[in-house]
């Protein structure tokens, strides 16, 4: 039973249309159950019903016109109760309906099973019997567990458009991860990784000759590399070994490849996409046939192909070398780098398959004020390229080809927010302060190079947290101590006298470095920050080094400590950043020792605050990784992207007891997290007694508007009522209620 549900699985996955998939289940399922009927109902939630999409044993004639409400007729009854429904006499069960365009009046077994896709309801799988049976067991549980297979399947081609629904022409949209706030209009480029055969835009050629040419010569040069490597291992390797350098030449042959290349790109395909085309083609029949050897040549289909695809994509540029002037960047993995390819006045938004709202590159973007959604799982790369489409950063969503009246709303919408934006800008220079003459120090979260220091210097109080990572993931080795000394004297000169907290190297979980990459099955639980550079003493006092020579004469550097799990580690950094004081004074470089913080963002540093306060001289939350590990929630990962919420009542409540604590230990406690950049979450922490809120630039108009119309005692009523509160839902409703009634809701961002 499980090869025949890995073989319809692979059939549905590999169909050229979504169409071809469903007639293909349908039919394999029927043929595997030995049934009369096997049909699909779709949902449909633009008209609220259950659709008859595709059916073997009743008329095709009522494939998309019988309809029917969910809690309507059997299979709404499976709808409606999201569990399967098992009948001997269907006729003869009280909310039977009959339709006579489909001719069901003959079939009497009934089996339907709901199609569920991360908690969304996606349609029915029926199967009926002419004669009266129960189904057993065995059937049972052989068409939940097909159901389950098919729900990603479905819920991606429903996402991409292949699947149309009835009432849904033109525009799609797709759902992510919100991961930069702002909305922005314009076109889609994609970004395709080298010799990646999955996300090879689809492109019609300017000229096909020359696209049939290119094919031919990297397909020479594929064999001629084969052909080397063949006679370099002559002598290493066994004669059967060598025979499979021979059987890639036949694959590569005239007839067996390059000619049926050669045809889709007459067809109207580039030479890399009709490459990719071809080959995934052959590579999903391979893996479906019974011939175990035939299947293990698949993988060798898909390296052939990967090779030629690579030679060609030598020629092709991964980024084009004019962007559109609204340029939306789409890419499976986004990198810091890649947004540096784009001209800072041509970017207007981010998309990624992968990461998450606290991704790095999320972070970056946030900092740069660029629209950003991550985590859109179900995005078809290859069709986005070129596309109009709208960026919705707030609610994490992509609309491609919008219509106009889509069009008209976020027109409307883009509008208001920038009118916002001037209006709060001519406050900006006023302090941070309450009504009630309470005064909030908001300071700046930095890492990239700062482009307007003199501006930001009058608003802010100083920089709460800069991200030394930045520094080392834009280069192609560590950075040296000069080089490290350079840069980090321009950030404090540039803010000097306000203190600027540096964070030594935190790498690791979302921040890889090129040059030393960490791969573990769960690297948030793994070898990343203060572990990292600990283990890496060389690493940790260069960097020491260079921020203590780069503070002389200005005496505004503070070193904050990530991810600390126990006080040993904070024993182990102070001993080194002691070591590397004295050794500077021997070199005559005379420095006073900074200020060291801790951050609070593993659970066990909540237990640890007396004796972390005996060593370090303040404390800074990260509230979004206090946040992930709190509600055991990988923020990387959009399957659970929607339970990670700073405004949990567990998160507000820890936040709460920390500020108490602190104050208890006589310690300044600040918190760099983007709840500190929300403006809701900025009056809760003013309110819990936190004595600064470091956040990205973009955020500050905000969060100042917020801060200067809501007294101090008003704040502290809004923590009290909401951590009375159950559910993260129930705080997002009434903060919102709260700020409306502050008529500070044009402070929010868009809401569904």
């Amino acid at each position: 039973m499980l090869e025949v549900l890995r073989r319809i699985t692979q059939e549905v996955t590999g169909a050229r249309s979504l169409e071809a998939a469903l007639a293909t289940m349908v039919r394999r399922i029927r043929k595997a159950m030995e049934a009369d009927v096997c049909s699909f109902y779709l949902f449909d939630e633009e008209i609220e019903q259950l659709v008859l999409m595709e059916t073997i044993g009743l008329r095709t004639q009522a494939v998309g016109h019988v309809a029917l409400p969910v809690g309507e007729g059997l299979v709404g009854l499976v709808a409606s109760r999201e569990e399967p429904l098992n009948l001997e006499d269907a006729q003869a069960h009280p909310q039977f309906r009959y339709f006579e365009s489909t001719g069901e009046e003959r079939y009497s077994s009934f089996l339907g099973v709901p199609i569920i896709h991360q908690r969304r309801m996606l349609g029915v799988l029926v199967v009926q019997q002419a004669e009266k049976r129960r189904y057993g067991e065995e059937d049972e549980a052989f068409l939940v567990t097909m159901a389950a297979q098919l729900a990603g399947v479905l819920a991606h081609a429903l996402a991409t458009g292949n699947l149309t629904r009835p009432s849904l022409a033109g525009q799609v949209q797709f759902k992510g991860v919100a991961g930069a706030p702002g909305m922005s209009i314009g076109e889609a480029v994609v970004i395709a990784p080298p010799a990646d055969l999955d996300s090879v835009p689809d492109l019609i050629p300017t000229d096909v000759e020359y696209e049939i040419a290119r094919l031919k010569e990297a397909i020479g040069r594929v064999r001629e590399e084969l052909r080397a490597a063949a006679e370099r291992l002559a002598n290493r390797v066994s004669a059967q070994e060598l025979a499979l350098f021979e059987v890639y030449q036949q694959m590569l042959s005239e007839a067996a490849l390059s000619q049926e290349v050669e045809k889709r790109i007459r067809e109207g395909q580039w030479a890399p996409g009709a490459l990719a085309d071809v080959v995934k083609r052959h590579v999903q029949y391979l893996e479906r046939v019974d011939d175990d050897y035939l299947r293990e040549r698949a993988a060798d289909v898909r390296d052939l192909g990967r090779r030629v695809l690579a030679h060609l994509q030598e020629e092709t540029p991964q980024t084009p070398e004019v962007f559109p002037d609204s340029t939306i960047l789409v890419g499976d993995e986004l990198s810091v780098a890649m947004l540096g390819e784009v001209p800072r006045e041509k970017l207007a938004g981010l998309v990624s398959v992968r990461g998450s709202s606290t991704s790095h590159v999320a972070i970056i973007a946030r900092a740069m004020g660029i629209p950003t959604v991550l985590g859109m799982v179900d995005l078809p790369l290859p069709r986005l390229s070129g596309a109009r489409v709208i960026l919705d950063g707030h609610r994490g969503r992509l609309f491609v080809r919008p219509g106009e009246e889509l069009l008209t709303h976020y027109r409307g919408l883009i509008a208001e927010e920038q009118a916002l934006t001037e209006v709060l800008e001519h406050e900006q220079d006023l302090p941070s302060r309450t009504p009630d003459g309470h005064d909030m120090p908001l300071m700046v979260n930095t890492g990239l190079v700062v482009d307007a220091v003199a501006q930001l210097k009058r608003r802010i109080s100083g920089v709460g947290l800069y991200r030394t990572e930045v520094p080392f993931m834009v280069t192609e080795r560590f950075p040296g101590e000069q080089e490290q000394t350079r840069l980090y004297r321009d950030q404090l000169e540039s803010f000097a006298p306000l203190p600027v907290v540096m964070r030594t190297l935190d790498i690791g979980g979302d921040k890889d470095l090129p040059y030393f990459p960490i791969e573990e099955a769960n690297p948030f639980l793994g070898w990343r920050g203060i572990r990292v550079t600990l283990d890496h003493p060389e690493v940790l006092m260069v960097q020491l080094r260079a921020m203590l020579r780069a503070s002389q004469g200005l005496d505004n550097l503070q070193v904050l400590l990530p991810m600390v799990t126990n006080v040993d580690e904070v024993d182990d950094a102070l001993k080194l950043l002691d070591r590397a004081i004295v050794e500077l004074g021997e070199e005559g470089v005379s420095v006073p020792r900074p200020k060291v913080g801790v951050m609070i963002e593993v659970p066990a540093t909540l237990y640890q605050l007396d004796a972390l306060a005996r060593r370090a001289d303040f404390f800074s939350v990260g509230s979004n990784d206090l946040t992930q590990y709190l509600l055991a929630v990988d923020r990387n990962n959009p399957r659970v992207a929607a339970l990670y919420d700073a405004c949990h009542p567990a998160v507000l409540s820890a936040m709460a007891t920390l500020a108490r604590e602190a104050k208890r230990l006589d310690r300044p406690i600040s918190v760099c997290g983007e709840l500190a950049g929300d403006p809701a979450g900025a009056l809760l922490l003013m309110g819990m007694g936190f004595d600064a809120l470091s956040m990205n630039a973009p955020s500050l108009p905000r969060v100042r508007a917020a801060i200067r119309r809501v007294p101090l005692q008003g704040a502290r009523d809004l923590v009290e009522e909401t951590l009375r509160l159950d559910s993260p839902g129930e705080v997002r409703h009434h903060l919102a209620e709260r700020l409306g009634g502050w008529e500070l809701t044009h402070l929010l961002p868009p809401r569904d």
